[in-house]
């Protein structure tokens, strides 16, 4: 298989397995919608909505349940579904990435896509949208980038490797 375009890093890479299973969870929860209006409409009618902590806990849940549907459906849409490249030049979603922190021998290594796709592994994943993953993409090995923690610090690396991800 080729390499990722730059079209392709911008979406998440996923096994059809990984695709299908998603694809079944959010259907689930959208066939689920009907029972989860009934509860609240059921909860509702028990009273005071002040007081009514089942009303709230109905809504709280269909809250959580709506936010994963949200998600799903999002993740899906910005799939590429199909097997792993098999050469890669430069990281990109879906490619299993070797860091050296600046100042550290050792190395770290993670998945750059999503946990959905990392499905068993025992890998850290890191989401391109992260500020490492959003430094880190597109560069090669041998190259340093520097990124922003949330505390401000700014932290730099340099790519050691880059291999593709297999499941």
């Amino acid at each position: 298989m080729s390499t990722p375009t730059d079209e392709q890093d911008q979406g998440i890479w996923l096994t059809q397995e990984a695709h299908d299973r998603l694809k079944a969870e959010l259907d689930q929860l959208v066939a689920n919608r009907p029972a989860m209006a009934a509860e609240i409409n059921a909860r509702r009618e028990e009273g005071d909505l002040k007081e009514n902590g089942g009303y709230h806990a109905a809504k709280e849940e269909q809250g959580k349940q709506e936010g994963r549907i949200r998600q799903l459906t999002d993740l899906l849409r910005k799939a590429h579904v199909g097997e792993p490249p098999t050469k890669v030049t430069h990281a990109a979603t879906g490619t299993v990435i070797t860091i050296r922190f600046d100042g550290d021998d050792d190395t770290e290594k993670f998945l750059l896509g999503s946990r959905e796709i990392a499905g068993t592994t025992d890998l850290t994943v890191y989401s391109p949208e992260s500020a490492l993953g959003a430094a880190i993409m597109g560069a090669k090995p041998g190259q340093k980038v520097t990124y922003q923690t949330p505390n401000g610090r700014d932290i730099t690396v340099e790519v050691v490797g880059i291999e593709p991800f297999v499941p």
